[in-house]
């Protein structure tokens, strides 16, 4: 859990970019794959998840696409870590490997007491956190380019 996978921060990044560029419409798969670069056939996938999950809605037609399900304060990354890592089919590692007393009784409580801190992190950071972030560091927003206040 120490080294994230490219599923698991694509489905971050593609979770904030729906966040932070949707303004009140459905975002498209296409949209988020011009901004972030993430691959349609991994994007696909995992927006379905995200959306069995309850993290994200998907909104059928001509206009359709992604939204958040929920306020985006309401939606941590730890959310969204767990969804991928439920997808994420390999076996843990340290399963395989023969256990000693040191390993069982030292090594993997220690193991296991970082992996629940670090999820305890990612649980305190809301994806509003992260578009905060975003527009504290400069980032453009296409919501805001499409907003006209001409009356």
């Amino acid at each position: 859990m120490l080294r994230p996978s490219k599923k698991m921060m694509f489905a971050i990044e593609a979770v904030l970019d729906i966040a932070y560029h949707a303004g009140g419409e459905p975002v498209q798969s296409r949209e988020i794959t011009r901004r972030q670069g993430i691959p349609r056939r991994y994007l696909e996938q995992t927006l379905q998840q995200l959306v069995r999950a309850g993290i994200l809605v998907g909104v059928r037609g001509p206009r359709g696409g992604y939204r958040l399900a929920r306020e985006r304060r309401r939606i941590s990354v730890g959310d969204i870590v767990r969804v991928v890592r439920s997808l994420e089919t390999a076996e843990d590692p340290m399963s395989e490997i023969p256990i000693s007393d040191l390993g069982k009784h030292v090594i993997r409580p220690m193991w296991n007491n970082l992996a629940e801190e670090m999820m305890a992190r990612l649980d305190a950071i809301s994806v509003d956190d992260l578009c905060l972030d975003a527009y504290k560091n400069g980032v453009r927003s296409e919501a805001q380019a499409k907003m006209d206040f001409t009356i």
